[in-house]
């Protein structure tokens, strides 16, 4: 097990969520890991020491001029006497102390001294995650190399307002730990990767839009897979309901013409996959307000243009990267149609798969596809759409070593 034996300093701020720290070191230890908890003030005041200091069996830090604790510089010790630091949750303040340096408490001041790989799961109002200042120290931290996962979209717990706010869940956050701590050979290590997933919403008009049922689970899976072994990725993201993957620059868009943008501002890399399933087509002009429905009148006419093909455009750039992969979503002729993309796209691998209803793989967990090449087609058995991913990530290092 990648946990088993792993020393992991959880760092638990003051917020609701701090509840689910305690199911969190429960899920570490069920791992191997062995947990040390450290505790702000804030969170204190949603949960107690007594409890936490019982699940992780370990005495629980709080205090930054603790006699007992800090007689041989504790502060500095618990920095440095662990495999991974983990703060859940997250919240604004501490994330903010951090970003700009202050350590006025046990928490932010470990944070300051610690050398160790570093991994935030935010919870807090979505208002207080869209704020400018919290998306600057955000962009800040994860230049100074912090990981991420969540938040998660949902209602909040003290109140009934729901958005992006949610701290993710243990298992999410475990998962995310086993993948900052594998020891896996890193075959991609100063290649650059761009990943394109999820959807995109084209607007008709403020409230309507034109999409695909892309959950963005198999694109955010092979994005998590390439940085797994070693790759700086890049991912462009529609709007999905799926945490961040870990060690991963995410780029949010909404629109084709912004993942466009942002794919090809993201050039040069060494391997570029295009797994979004981007809507074909967007209203040539959208409404600026809700088109009303009035009794008698006839139904409105929708005229549609097309949208850039963000594959072909990038097949053909100038800067193509060395390795092209697209996927072909289809419900009839799968081999047919991904071998004419081969060429018609610029691409060098095309991931086919049937998403017809019945097969449940659009926006299911699972996937089965066939790797069309110019020289062949590899049929590839039912798999989680991770392991699919690892098996992607596995063949891109092989290819980019040729």
């Amino acid at each position: 097990m990648v946990l088993s034996g792993k020393r992991i300093l959880l760092i638990i701020s003051g917020g609701i969520a701090a509840y689910k720290s305690l199911d969190l070191i429960r899920r570490l230890r069920e791992r191997g890991a062995s947990v040390r908890p450290l505790m702000t003030k804030g969170a204190q005041e949603f949960v107690t020491p007594l409890a936490v200091g019982a699940l992780a069996a370990d005495h629980v830090f709080t205090d930054l001029f603790s006699r007992q604790d800090e007689q041989d510089v504790g502060h500095i010790r618990l920095a440095r006497d662990c495999d991974l630091v983990v703060i859940a949750p997250a919240t604004a303040d501490l994330l903010a102390k951090l970003a700009n340096g202050l350590a006025d408490d046990l928490a932010s001041t470990v944070l300051l001294a610690t050398d160790r790989p570093v991994l935030a799961a935010p919870a807090m109002n979505p208002h207080m995650w869209a704020h400018p200042a919290t998306k600057r120290n955000v962009e800040t931290l994860r230049g100074d190399r912090i990981r991420f996962i969540g938040p998660m979209p949902g209602e909040m717990a003290e109140s009934r307002e729901a958005g992006v706010g949610r701290m993710a869940e243990p298992l999410e956050i475990v998962a995310a730990a086993e993948t900052l701590l594998s020891d896996r050979p890193k075959p991609l290590a100063g290649r650059r990767a761009i990943v394109t997933s999820g959807p995109t919403h084209e607007p008709i008009d403020p409230v309507r839009y034109i999409a695909n049922r892309s959950s963005g689970r198999q694109g955010h899976a092979i994005a998590a897979a390439l940085a797994t072994l070693g790759a700086d990725v890049t991912l462009v993201s529609g709007p999905v309901s799926i945490p961040d993957p870990v060690g991963v620059k995410v780029i949010h868009v909404e629109r084709a013409d912004q993942m466009r943008d942002a794919v090809l501002a993201a050039l040069p890399a060494d391997v570029a996959v295009m797994v979004a399933a981007v809507a074909d087509w967007r209203v040539a002009s959208a409404a600026d307000q809700k088109i009303k429905k009035h009794p008698g009148e006839s139904i409105p006419t929708l005229a549609l243009t097309e949208n850039p093909d963000i594959l072909k455009t990038v097949g053909h750039h100038t800067m193509r990267p060395k390795l092209v992969i697209g996927f072909a979503a289809e419900t009839q002729d799968v081999e047919s149609n991904a071998r004419a993309k081969l060429d018609r796209k610029g691409a060098d691998i095309i991931v086919a798969n049937d998403v017809s209803p019945a097969t449940g793989i659009m926006g299911g967990v699972r996937n089965r596809v066939k790797i069309v090449t110019h020289s062949g087609i590899e049929l590839w058995p039912d798999l989680a759409k991770e392991e699919v991913a690892t098996r992607l990530a596995a063949m891109i290092a092989e290819r980019l070593k040729q």
